[in-house]
């Protein structure tokens, strides 16, 4: 019933609206030009507020730069994230330049070139010149951006696998994420979904022993300087395993393994030491405790201090608790990372217990 009275009162509004008009239209001057065909003053109108809007476009584009620029990730955790970053910046660069140099044409040639009595266009058949300049110079430009962005892709997904390098599954599953690392033996186990069962969460193989001194966590650590590779399993859905400040993300993909890597160069402590990192967490522990007073004025608890942490999150809208899909991630020295793997249990510990 409700839903039938809001269509009735959207209808009457739609009538009366349309009836304003017509009454608007009526009390016009007899003298006045209601003619629906443009005079030179409509185009001279209409060039003026192009011109105007070339302004605006112009200077609320500088105004995003300056007051939302600090909103942009501060500088990578990762060694091939620099490369990312250059790659980024020279594309936007670019996108940028060619944008203000056409947006400002096109607006300027309606201002200057508007229609008036007595003007005419000139018309061009075709002109191969025009054809080769604008054809050949986004080739150009698309080609360079394309090899440059190949070799980058290249270095960051062909990763060589050394016994340096530190090999970690990533699980998903609707709505969390699990890691799992080898042990002393250095790979990791079997496994499919098949054999999920009880504690045995991610379905490793128990028949096989390289299974036995397999890690699983749920909160993923990564020693600095030290090369990693991921491979990805997914239990259920598509997701997509995004490490922003690593600048890596990599589809999880249900009945195949994907995978990627990159290495650490910013541990969790030293990325909450940078500039950036103090800005920003002074400002979002400001705005908690202007939120916290209200929230104690009304009986509930104030906002905990905010703490930077890096976190794995689902870029892939993967269902109702998408959002809450987020792991925290470690970056620490050496030493302290082994430290961290000793004190935790194995697959085979794990399953003794059951």
């Amino acid at each position: 019933m409700t839903t039938l009275l809001i269509i009735i009162v959207i209808a009457l509004l739609g009538i009366t609206f349309w009836q304003l008009s017509k009454i608007v239209k009526l009390s016009k001057p007899s003298d006045s030009n209601d003619t629906e065909i443009a005079d030179n003053k409509d185009n001279k109108n209409q060039a003026q507020l192009m011109l105007a809007f070339t302004v605006f476009l112009y200077g609320l584009m500088f105004y995003s730069f300056w007051e939302y620029g600090k909103l942009l990730l501060p500088d990578s955790a990762s060694e091939h994230g620099h490369t990312f970053d250059q790659l980024m910046l020279i594309s936007m660069g670019l996108l940028i330049f060619v944008q203000m140099i056409t947006q400002f044409l096109l607006h300027w040639f309606a201002y200057k070139y508007h229609g008036k009595k007595g003007r005419k266009a000139l018309f061009y058949a075709d002109n191969d010149k025009l054809e080769f300049i604008w054809t050949i110079i986004p080739v150009i430009a698309l080609a360079g951006l394309i090899i440059y962005g190949l070799f980058s892709w290249n270095d960051i997904m062909n990763l060589e696998e050394t016994d340096d390098t530190l090999v970690v599954e990533i699980y998903a599953y609707q709505f969390d994420w699990r890691a799992r690392y080898a042990g002393d033996d250095k790979t990791l186990g079997k496994a499919n979904v098949r054999f999920i069962e009880g504690v045995n969460q991610l379905g490793l193989d128990e028949s096989d022993p390289y299974t036995e001194d397999d890690v699983i966590v749920n909160e993923l650590h990564l020693p600095k300087g030290r090369p990693v590779i991921f491979k990805f399993r997914s239990q259920d859905v598509l997701h997509s395993a995004y490490f922003p400040h690593f600048r890596a993300q990599m589809n999880v993909v249900p009945g195949m393994i994907t995978q990627f890597g990159f290495t650490p160069t910013l541990t969790t402590e030293e990325m909450r030491q940078t500039d950036y990192m103090v800005d920003k967490v002074q400002t979002i522990n400001e705005i908690r405790e202007e939120n916290s007073i209200e929230l104690e004025a009304q009986g509930d608890m104030a906002l905990e201090e905010y703490e930077f942490d890096y976190f794995l999150l689902c870029n892939k809208i993967c269902g109702a608790s998408h959002y809450n899909m987020q792991m925290k991630i470690v970056v620490e020295e050496e030493e302290d990372f082994d430290a961290w793997m000793s004190e935790q249990q194995t697959f085979q510990e794990l399953t003794a217990k059951k």
